[in-house]
C-alpha cells in the first residue's frame, strides 16, 4: 500500500452492493446465482447453435454469436463477485481485481454498442437493399466489423484503467455499487478528475450516442421502406425480423446512456444501482430469450439439435 498523508494510492476497495438490505441477502444470492447460470447457459447454447447449424451461418447470427460471447464475459466479470459478497458478507475487492473488473466492464459495454450498431446495419441492408445483401454483407466484412469492435474497445478500456490507476483515493474507499464502475470510482478520488469527466463525456458521445444515432438512422430507413410495401403480411414479417434487435437496443442503450449522460446526483445512488442492474444483469439475461423466443430459425435449430442428441 502506497501512502501520501491521509491518502492512499493502492488499497482494497469495498463494494457496498446490496448489503444494506440485510434481510434480503438470501433472496439476492439465489436470484443473482440463477440469473448468472441461466445467462451463461443460454448464451452458450446460442454460440453452439450458430457454430454447428449451417442454416445459422449468416451475418445476423454471426453478430448474435459475438454478442453472446461478450455477454458471457460481461456477467462473468461482475456477477461471481456479487454472489460471493451476498453469500459471505466479505465485500472487499483488491485494487488489481477492481481495475480488472473495470477493464472487462468497459470493454464489453463498448463492444455491445458497436455490435448492436452493426446488427442494425445488417437489417438495413437486408430490408432496404436486399438485392445487394450477399454482395455487401460478405463474411470478410462481418469478421472485419467484429474485429473493429474489439480493436476499439480494448484501447478504450485500457485508457480508462490507466487514468484511474493514476488517481489518489481517500477515505474508506467504499464503492456504492455492486461492481467497480468508473463514475462511482471517480467519486472516491481526491485527485483532480475534471479531465477524466471530460474524456468520459466525449467518449460517451463517440462510442455511445453516435452508435445509438446510427441505429436510429438505420431503423428510420427500414421503417420508411417497409411502410411503402403494400402487403400487410410482408410488413409484419419485416417488422418481426427487427423486433428482437429493437427490444435489446431500447433496453441496453436506453439504460446505459441514461446512467452515464444524466447529471450526477448523490441522492439517486440507489436508482443508479437499479439502472446498473438493467444493463449489466438483465440485458445479457434477456438477449438469448428475446432472440430465441421471437426467432423461428433459432427455435427450429434448437429442436433439431435436441432431436440429434436424443437419437
Amino acid at each position: 500500500m502506497d501512502e501520501m498523508g491521509n491518502y492512499t494510492l493502492h488499497r482494497d476497495f469495498q463494494l457496498l452492493g446490496f448489503l444494506r438490505y440485510k434481510n434480503l441477502q438470501l433472496v439476492i444470492f439465489i436470484s443473482v446465482l440463477w440469473m448468472y447460470l441461466f445467462t451463461l447457459c443460454a448464451n452458450l447454447v446460442i454460440i453452439i447453435l450458430v457454430c454447428l447449424v449451417p442454416q445459422l451461418h449468416t451475418p445476423m447470427y454471426f453478430f448474435l454469436s459475438k454478442l453472446s460471447v461478450q455477454d458471457i464475459i460481461y456477467v462473468t466479470a461482475i456477477l461471481p463477485k456479487l454472489i460471493d459478497i451476498t453469500l459471505t458478507g466479505d465485500n472487499r475487492i483488491s485494487y488489481p481485481g477492481c481495475i480488472t473488473q473495470m477493464f472487462l466492464y468497459v470493454f464489453c459495454a463498448t463492444v455491445e454498442f458497436l455490435l448492436l450498431t452493426f446488427m442494425a446495419y445488417d437489417r438495413y441492408v437486408a430490408i432496404c437493399i436486399p438485392m445487394r445483401y450477399c454482395i455487401i454483407m460478405k463474411k470478410s466484412l462481418c469478421v472485419s466489423l467484429a474485429a473493429v469492435s474489439w480493436l476499439i474497445a480494448a484501447p478504450n478500456s485500457m485508457m480508462y484503467c490507466w487514468l484511474v490507476s493514476k488517481l489518489i483515493f481517500c477515505g474508506d474507499q467504499k464503492i456504492n455499487n455492486f461492481f467497480c464502475e468508473v463514475k462511482t470510482l471517480l467519486e472516491l478520488s481526491c485527485s483532480n478528475i475534471n479531465h477524466i469527466r471530460i474524456i468520459l463525456l466525449v467518449l460517451g458521445l463517440l462510442l455511445g450516442v453516435l452508435p445509438f444515432s446510427l441505429i436510429l438512422i438505420s431503423y428510420t430507413n427500414i421503417i420508411s421502406s417497409v411502410l411503402k410495401i403494400s402487403s400487410s403480411e410482408r410488413k409484419f414479417k419485416f417488422f418481426s425480423s427487427c423486433f428482437s434487435h429493437i427490444t435489446v437496443v431500447v433496453l441496453y442503450c436506453g439504460t446505459t446512456l441514461s446512467f452515464y449522460l444524466k447529471p450526477d446526483t448523490p441522492d439517486l445512488q440507489e436508482t443508479d444501482k437499479l439502472l446498473s442492474l438493467l444493463f449489466v444483469v438483465f440485458t445479457p439475461l434477456l438477449n438469448p430469450l428475446v432472440y430465441s423466443l421471437r426467432n423461428k430459425d433459432i427455435t427450429n435449430a434448437s429442436k433439431r439439435m435436441i432431436n440429434v442428441c436424443l437419437r
